[in-house]
């Protein structure tokens, strides 16, 4: 039931309805007790998700320089048939504005260089090999 009050506010007045929920309506608050619960059959239960394929580092061969993460090639240090010891400078990679050097993990020369400046790579990829 709806009813209609004249309120002063700072001196200035104002016609509002209001609806009166007491009188056999449900309120904003039910009462204890008057709802009941229904129940829900349980949902299914996912299965495992398929194995991933297998990463870029699975395929890394020995001598193969890997990237450690995702980003792009910003520069490469060395070229094809360069000497390279261990801890020398391969490539550098920038990822989320950070730039990270790729080293070698062992001496030897540069067989193959598989990217250049401005490819994006996934973490495990292979950037070059070392023979």
């Amino acid at each position: 039931m709806e009813k209609k009050f004249r309120i002063t506010v700072e001196g200035k007045q104002y016609i509002v309805a209001v609806e009166d929920l007491s009188a056999g309506s449900q309120g904003l608050y039910p009462e204890p007790g008057s709802m009941s619960v229904v129940p829900q059959p349980a949902a299914p239960v996912p299965t495992a998700p398929p194995p991933a394929a297998p990463s870029a580092s699975a395929a890394a061969g020995p001598g193969d320089e890997v990237a450690p993460l995702g980003g792009v090639v910003q520069t490469i240090h060395v070229n094809v048939g360069q000497a390279v010891n261990e801890g020398d400078k391969l490539v550098s990679l920038e990822a989320m504005k950070m730039v990270t050097h790729v080293v070698a993990q062992r001496g030897g020369k540069v067989t193959s260089i598989a990217v250049k400046p401005g490819d994006p790579v996934d973490a495990g990829q292979v950037l070059l090999t070392i023979g």
